[in-house]
Order: structure tokens, then sequence, then C-alpha cells
């Protein structure tokens, strides 16, 4: 079975939404251009790209589509070295010291995610006053490789919305490779081999 992704970009939607010739991300860029101000020749690029992929996921539907699994994943600037770092919630069953015996559980009838077509969901308001809900997530903080990101542009010139782009592109290619085993063993539900 191929392995899941964890993060795409989604060109096709991107293309047939966009104008004047341009994707719909790259027109999110140049009307937002006064956010990337602080990044303007940054000697590193990790600034920019932190930017370029918070605007690429605040498009609704994102650019950056991620797996059901994925509830939220930002990439920000590290406080502490100025690196790039990724924080990623994702939906996971319930921990095996809960699933080894059901006897915590003293018949209150413990319910999992919801989910809707297949797709993960919080249970409703009248959802829980009606029975309780344990719902499992795990927290993913992880260092992002910098090797592949283009250099932050000098100034709002014609380049910033490819440069983003190919900014984005590369993060989601790192946070894919970091992310997608882990979906993978979470869609398996067995444990890994040894």
């Amino acid at each position: 079975m191929p392995e899941p992704r964890a993060f795409w970009l989604d060109e096709q939607f991107d293309r047939e939404r966009g104008a004047d010739g341009r994707g719909r991300y790259e027109v999110e860029v140049l009307s937002r251009i006064d956010e990337f101000v602080d990044t303007w020749g940054d000697i590193a690029p990790v600034s920019f790209a932190a930017t370029a992929w918070r605007l690429a996921t605040d498009l609704s539907p994102g650019f950056v589509r991620w797996n059901r699994r994925i509830l939220s994943a930002t990439c920000t600037r590290s406080p502490w070295d100025g690196s790039m770092v990724c924080a990623a919630t994702v939906i996971s069953r319930w921990p095996a010291e809960l699933n080894w015996t059901k006897q915590w559980q003293r018949d209150r009838g413990w319910h999992d995610w919801p989910r809707l077509f297949g797709q993960y969901t919080a249970p409703t308001e009248q959802d829980r006053t009606r029975r309780p809900y344990l719902r499992a997530t795990l927290q993913v903080e992880a260092p992002v490789p910098l090797g592949d990101l283009p250099p932050a542009p000098d100034g709002p010139d014609d380049s910033v919305a490819s440069t983003a782009r190919r900014a984005v592109a590369v993060l989601t290619r790192e946070l894919n490779d970091l992310l997608a085993p882990m979906i993978g063993q979470l869609d398996a539900g067995v444990p890994a081999d040894s």
C-alpha cells in the first residue's frame, strides 16, 4: 500500500481560481505584500518562507492541503536561533494504555473522534451533552531543513509571488517527508515492526 500524503499543493484549483494570468495564491501574495515587509533582504530565508506558508494556509480552501488527520500546521522562525520550526497537530488513536483494557471506561460509553464521510470532525454541542468524548491528538514540533528554501527577495518586486510559491513548495515537501510515515502508521492501526 502506498504511503499517504501528509501535505500537497492544490495546483489545479489554484490555477482555475486565479486572475490576470496568475494563480490564486500569487494573487493573494500580491494583495498582502505588506505582510512581507520585515523579510526583505533577510540573509536567512526563514521569515519570508514562514509568511509565505501562513498566506498559503490562510486561503480557504488552502493552497497547501493536508491529510484528514492533520488539524493544523504552522511554520515559524525559532526565537532561539532563527531556524525554521513546524508545529502540527495530528489526530491519533487512543494510547495503548487506554486500549489495553476497557475497565477504565466504567460503562460510560466513551467515543473517539466522530467522522462524517470519512473526515474527522469535532462533536457537536448536542453530542457533548449526550456522551463523553476522548479525542486524542499528537503535537508534533520539529525543525525544518532550510537548504532548499529560496532566498528572501530584496523588496516588493515582480519575483515575490513566484519566490513565495517556491518557498511553500519546499516546505510542503519537507513537511510531507516528515509526517507522511507517521500518518501511514496511524492509518494502518497496527504497531510498527521493531
